[in-house]
């Protein structure tokens, strides 16, 4: 199914340049990771210490892009510059679940949004990451089918911060739009499922 993280092979040839010049003066595959699970928590502790203010919610969608961008740049160090190791592997998957947690979660103090959905949405994500990597152990590639892939949900987030952060209004279509995601996640997490086991020849 369709999902932003199609794009990703135009994205990396645009980091290509810069990729080369961070291997150069020895910035690490596992640096990056690192450096970008520790900005989301920072991020994600703005949102949730001030849960009123415009400038964290406007801030998402700004670093929602750096995020893409870093977690972009990790991967291409570390599969064309010899820099793949078990601890990337584990650092990289726990990196993402911990980003979308400590960024997505805060919003559930915001004022006008639905707690308990944004909760649901979260540990869908979670659960569509996992259902990614099992895919592993049944013989398959790592899944990253959509339609609720970490970019595209970088980017219905990003969408909400942007819109909260210029003063849109709340209200019952919104619930009913987050709801659309966490139906999307719930698919995401069905279409890794089902892939998962037929690339891997399970019935």
């Amino acid at each position: 199914m369709p999902s932003i993280y199609q794009l990703k092979p135009a994205f990396q040839r645009l980091l290509r340049p810069a990729v080369r010049a961070l291997a150069q003066r020895g910035v690490t595959a596992n640096a990056v990771t690192l450096l970008a699970a520790g900005l989301s928590v920072a991020v994600g502790t703005c949102i949730a210490a001030w849960p009123g203010e415009a400038w964290p919610l406007l801030l998402l969608p700004l670093f929602l892009f750096v995020r893409m961008a870093l977690n972009a740049i990790d991967g291409m160090l570390a599969r064309d510059h010899a820099m793949q190791s078990r601890l990337g592997a584990v650092l990289n998957e726990l990196g993402d679940v911990v980003s979308d947690a400590a960024l997505y979660l805060p919003l559930a103090l915001v004022p006008g949004l639905p707690p308990a959905l944004l909760v649901a949405i979260v540990a869908l994500a979670i659960i569509s990451e996992m259902a990614g990597v099992i895919a592993l152990q049944v013989g398959a590639r790592r899944r990253y089918d959509g339609p609720m892939g970490k970019s595209d949900r970088a980017v219905a987030f990003g969408a909400l911060g942007l819109w909260l952060g210029l003063g849109g209004p709340t209200g019952t279509w919104l619930t009913v739009l987050l709801a659309v995601v966490a139906l999307l996640a719930g698919l995401t997490i069905f279409n890794r499922s089902r892939e998962a086991l037929h690339e891997g020849g399970c019935s």
